[in-house]
């Protein structure tokens, strides 16, 4: 299998996980206690100290990090090394509000790229394979994560970030690219290029490792068959380090998280309650290897399922769902709570493209939501008696979905503007 798939860290015993993950979770503890004023109020403000921490049983009585706090603790609030140890700064694009600056030790970057690497075994990646990375570079943590996990596995590594699709295709084709790593909106703009230009048959790429933004199992379909390739999903935040906190392998029924470096929760995110496995709620991370910038019970937002059945393909790392939606940017629509990715279920279900953009308003105090969505070869007409019907199509099976009326308009292929980074699927016009 390689190198990075490590068989005594990710077929340990379910006793050896959490034996381990405890003596970290103790160290990770007295490391932010001592070196984090910031965290450390919160434990006194919780009435909690590093003795009172013995293993994960204890994780629970820990105050949680929120992405205010990072912003609250801007810029150097939650680095725990002197400057003179870190190595590399990695940082969120700040789009909802002020960036999170992540600071790295040299450690914490190779502890980084291995969990990647471990993502590209997992996609039957060797370093026979040319990994060909989309993903924007810089301070985006997409590219170099993928870039220091290729180096890891031994792969010749493209280190082509996003845009300039002609020359994208061109190294595609010249040197033999066999896996693809980028988001999934730009794995799927990629494979409409590479069908228009009649060069599929062409090209190598057996395999694609996708994240960054939420797709759906009916996307993953629509990339493989596009593509002649098996997606994979990927997981991270740069909060925690960037991808790689979990990943997909060959069965494609969730990614394991690596659980030598982080700790999962599934807490409801109304009451803060704990959930056993197998229920959905909002997913917490403790970083435990970490040194630079070390999150403990990071709330992420993100919606899904943890898992903890015996996989086949032999690890034995607990599994999280795709995500399904975000607890904060959630929309809420007539009193209800809709997911882009309930929206987008139902448009591949019928046989629509990923193009789509949901637009939500507030008329005479009164919300609305409208989805354009892109028609294709497939069910392009420029009758407008067919259009009024497929829209009514799209309407009556979205309402059966969200339980709320939603206006559909059908546009022209190729209309939406393409997005070579993570697409730009809501507008939501109320916040303006």
């Amino acid at each position: 299998m390689g190198k990075y798939y490590q068989q005594e860290i990710e077929t340990a015993s379910r006793d050896q996980i959490i034996t381990r993950q405890s003596e970290l979770l103790v160290k990770q503890v007295r490391h932010a206690w001592d070196n984090l004023p910031y965290y450390r109020g919160k434990m006194e403000e919780k009435g909690v100290c590093p003795e009172d921490i013995n293993g994960i049983d204890d994780l629970k009585k820990l105050p949680f990090i929120t992405k205010n706090d990072l912003r609250l603790a801007y810029p150097y609030g939650f680095r725990a090394v002197p400057e003179s140890e870190c190595v590399r700064i990695q940082s969120t694009s700040g789009t909802t509000g002020k960036r999170v600056i992540a600071f790295y030790t040299q450690s914490d970057v190779d502890l980084w790229e291995e969990c990647c690497a471990r993502a590209i075994v997992a996609a039957g990646g060797t370093k026979e394979d040319v990994v060909h990375v989309s993903y924007g570079y810089g301070l985006f943590t997409g590219g170099m994560g993928l870039h220091g996990g290729s180096h890891k596995v031994g792969c010749l590594t493209l280190p082509m970030s996003s845009g300039n699709t002609e020359r994208q295709l061109q190294f595609m084709e010249d040197l033999g690219s066999t896996i693809l790593c980028c988001t999934p909106s730009y794995a799927q703009y990629l494979s409409e290029a590479i069908n228009e230009k009649g060069i599929k048959n062409r090209l190598r790429l057996k395999a694609g490792i996708f994240g960054a933004e939420p797709w759906s199992e009916e996307m993953r379909r629509d990339i493989e068959a596009g593509l002649g390739i098996r997606a994979y999903d990927i997981y991270g935040l740069t909060e925690l380090s960037g991808p790689g906190v979990a990943f997909e392998c060959s069965q494609q029924t969730g990614m394991h998280i690596n659980e030598d470096h982080f700790i999962a929760e599934i807490i409801d995110p109304d009451t803060e309650e704990v959930l056993p496995y197998g229920r959905k709620g909002e997913l917490v991370f403790t970083s435990i290897t970490k040194k630079a910038f070390p999150l403990i019970r990071y709330r992420t937002r993100d919606i899904c399922v943890l898992n903890d059945e015996k996989c086949p393909c032999g690890r034995t790392h607990v599994k999280m769902s795709k995500p399904m939606g975000r607890s904060d940017d959630m929309l809420i629509v007539k009193g209800v709570n809709v997911f882009p990715s309930q929206i987008e279920t139902v448009l591949l279900e019928l046989g629509y493209s990923s193009n789509y953009q949901i637009v939500v308003d507030r008329v005479n105090l009164t919300d609305t939501i409208e989805v354009r969505v892109e028609m294709n070869a497939n069910n392009f007409s420029d009758d407008l008696g067919m259009i009024t019907k497929m829209e009514n199509k799209v309407l009556q099976a979205l309402r059966a979905m969200l339980g709320i009326g939603a206006k559909v308009s059908l546009v022209a292929p190729k209309s939406i503007q393409r997005s070579e980074g993570k697409a730009v699927r809501v507008i939501d016009r109320r916040k303006i």
